[in-house]
């Protein structure tokens, strides 16, 4: 039997550790096709503006080449912004763990005519296949809840940024307001996985993505995970009323 610190949370359920990722991974081979679209209808569409957020605080180099790395990001949203952003010095390798995922960002490069300055590579975020001190900046958006091993993904992230290289991360977090949380907490818990049902054919993965965000720490716990990983100058920025956070800090 595996031992408590070999295990951890897949929704509800506590898991060995080891198992969580084929978990996640059948989540969102379930939900690739439908992702954006559910994205929309979940978040109101406000899922676009946060994006659009982080992408600004990015600020990919205009005069020289600039690398990017944008992890858990398989359909594109965010890779896209920062190369739209960065002109045509910028180059964005969007990692995914979710072969599925990747096929949708893919496909939208393809369409959207960036398939020559955005690559998407099947990667673990705990094992990123980059050298040391590769990438100016580094984004995860919606993702970094569903790795196993927060503590793994943060060190790798540190691993493969410059020095002066700015670490990004938008997560959804605790809501601070007492009515919106309960609006928020009866909207996440019955509609949600409801839209689900209807949109996508499965309550299942919408449940865990809203159990997913039970679970993740408040914004102030995660920001002292992303010190302890060597960050500096480590900030972060309640959107909503709590709904999502920016997290940000520099390999200095």
């Amino acid at each position: 039997m595996s031992s408590a610190s070999e295990q951890t949370h897949f929704g509800r359920r506590v898991v060995p550790l080891a198992g969580k990722q084929e978990l996640v991974d059948d989540v969102f081979r379930k939900v690739a096709d439908r992702y954006d679209l559910m994205n929309d209808l979940m978040s109101f569409g406000l899922h676009r503006v946060w994006k659009d957020i982080l992408i600004a605080r990015v600020h990919p180099s205009q005069g020289r080449p600039f690398l990017h790395l944008d992890v858990a990001g398989g359909t594109g949203d965010v890779a896209f912004g920062i190369a739209r952003a960065g002109g045509r010095l910028t180059r964005v390798t969007v990692a995914d763990i979710n072969a599925d995922m990747l096929r949708v960002g893919a496909e939208r490069a393809r369409r959207l005519r960036f398939n020559d300055r955005v690559s998407f590579i099947e990667a673990n975020a705990e094992a990123l296949p980059f050298s040391e001190s590769f990438f100016d900046a580094y984004t995860v958006a919606f993702g970094i809840r569903n790795v196993p091993r927060i503590e793994k993904a943060l060190a790798e992230a540190y691993k493969v940024l410059k020095h002066g290289g700015q670490f990004l991360c938008l997560e959804f977090s605790r809501v601070d307001v007492p009515v919106l949380k309960h609006l928020y907490t009866a909207y996440s818990e019955v509609v949600i996985p409801a839209m689900g049902k209807v949109v996508a054919g499965d309550a299942a993965p919408y449940r865990y993505l809203v159990e997913s965000i039970r679970q993740f720490p408040a914004a102030e716990a995660f920001a002292d995970m992303i010190a302890r990983a060597g960050f500096a100058r480590v900030r972060y920025a309640l959107l909503n009323g709590g709904v999502v956070a920016i997290h940000s800090g520099w390999k200095l």
